[in-house]
């Protein structure tokens, strides 16, 4: 498949670094980065954002995490493999990336999780890490930004 354009932070570079720097201060949170990209590995593969699940993968891997974690991550509610925080952020990423899906963009019950696993900061990086995925994906799928070329 053939990229369609160069990507748009590369011919918009003033967008860029609002883009990083609002990536460090998520990071700056202190929340697990395995946490963290498994939510982004999540979300782009909602998304089908080839580019950033590439990404995703091999940030998981650089961190040793297991080829189950990494592999059943589509299937997280039927695999003992994530712990109850891990599973109420996924559970969080999904809606929130599905916001149509649901009358109530977010349902009560998976805020709720989110909400008892993760303190009111911890839950606005999450958040934010969830968005900053979703503009990546939705920058990176629709010109077909092929794994592996940044």
């Amino acid at each position: 498949m053939a990229q369609r354009m160069k990507n748009p932070a590369v011919l918009v570079p003033a967008a860029m670094q609002p883009i990083q720097e609002l990536i460090k201060a998520v990071h700056a949170q202190g929340m697990p980065q395995e946490l963290m990209d498994l939510v982004h590995l999540r979300v782009s593969q909602i998304n089908g954002c080839g580019f950033c699940v590439d990404g995703g993968l091999k940030s998981l891997r650089k961190l040793g995490v297991s080829d189950e974690r990494i592999g059943l991550v589509t299937a997280w509610r039927e695999t003992p493999y994530y712990s109850e925080d891990e599973r109420a952020a996924l559970g969080l990423a999904e809606a929130v990336t599905r916001l149509s899906d649901n009358t109530d963009a977010v349902p009560d019950d998976v805020w709720d999780a989110a909400a008892d696993q993760f303190t009111e900061e911890q839950l606005a990086a999450l958040l934010l890490g969830i968005a900053v995925t979703n503009l990546f994906n939705r920058l990176n799928a629709p010109i077909r930004q092929a794994p592996g070329s940044w």
